[in-house]
């Protein structure tokens, strides 16, 4: 499949901010069954993208930027073909054991409440690891609310949990820290996703990656209870969302800070 992506992020500052130094985790990689035809980032002050590789491998874009400014888009374009690998993830730049994603974060770690969900999601027949995170992505998928709403605040995966509802990105923590306490690796995923000519939120998307070790990578998506296909774009790694963030950065000046985002996904 090949994909066409278009996001903009658009900053609004109150007062206008005297300068800015942003980092963008906004450019996919090449591995088996994804290919990047084409990406291109721009951004709206006068500034230059410095490109770097973050711990995880990451590509990343650091500018610093001169005001006063109101308002900075930063914009993204490019086109990326897909294949269907049932959710294994093979080439990829690997820079730590899968070890490394057993830790725990304040945004994934289990309460007593999510270690009983992941142990009772095990089948009554030890099919092994696979066949337990297949129960667990079902039972999370089937057991919380997926919450659209873009102005919903993110939270921790036990409070998610108790609430049985989340963003995107409180799915796949919850699936993160239920998968670690049952001593298997598991990471965060940022990327795009399309939706198929259905309606989805315009805003990149969020999914969980855990180790097997017959199959290597496998990615899990509870907010649609499937395992990544050709309709997914995969860009950043991390132990939480806020390590695969596409942005992160500060602002010179004082004031109010908003965040605008508006992605398209299509064939």
């Amino acid at each position: 499949m090949r994909l066409r992506i278009t996001h903009r992020l658009s900053y609004h500052y109150e007062p206008p901010a005297a300068g800015v130094i942003l980092l963008l985790r906004l450019t996919p990689r090449n591995h088996e069954g994804q290919y990047v035809i084409r990406w291109r980032i721009d951004v709206s002050a006068e500034a230059r993208l410095a490109g770097h590789e973050d711990a995880f491998g990451n590509l990343t874009h650091v500018f610093a930027a001169d005001g006063p400014f109101a308002t900075l888009d930063v914009e993204v374009d490019g086109e990326v073909e897909t294949q269907n690998t049932d959710g294994v993830v093979r080439g990829a730049v690997e820079r730590f054991p899968p070890s490394l994603f057993l830790r725990d974060t304040c945004l994934t770690r289990a309460d007593a409440a999510m270690r009983e969900f992941a142990r009772s999601s095990r089948p009554a027949q030890d099919d092994g690891i696979l066949a337990d995170l297949h129960m667990l992505l079902q039972r999370l998928h089937d057991g919380m609310v997926r919450d659209d709403d873009p102005s919903a605040a993110s939270t921790t995966a036990a409070a998610a949990f108790a609430r049985k509802r989340g963003v995107t990105q409180d799915l796949a923590h919850v699936f993160i820290g239920t998968a670690r306490s049952l001593g298997v690796p598991a990471r965060y995923i940022a990327g795009y996703r399309s939706a198929d000519g259905a309606v989805e939120p315009e805003r990149g998307h969020g999914w969980a990656e855990a180790f097997v070790p017959a199959l290597g990578w496998v990615g899990f998506d509870p907010a649609h209870g499937v395992c990544p296909t050709e309709s997914y774009v995969r860009v950043a790694v991390g132990l939480d969302a806020l390590g695969a963030a596409p942005t992160r950065g500060t602002r010179y000046g004082s004031g109010d800070e908003t965040l605008a985002s508006a992605v398209k996904v299509g064939q």
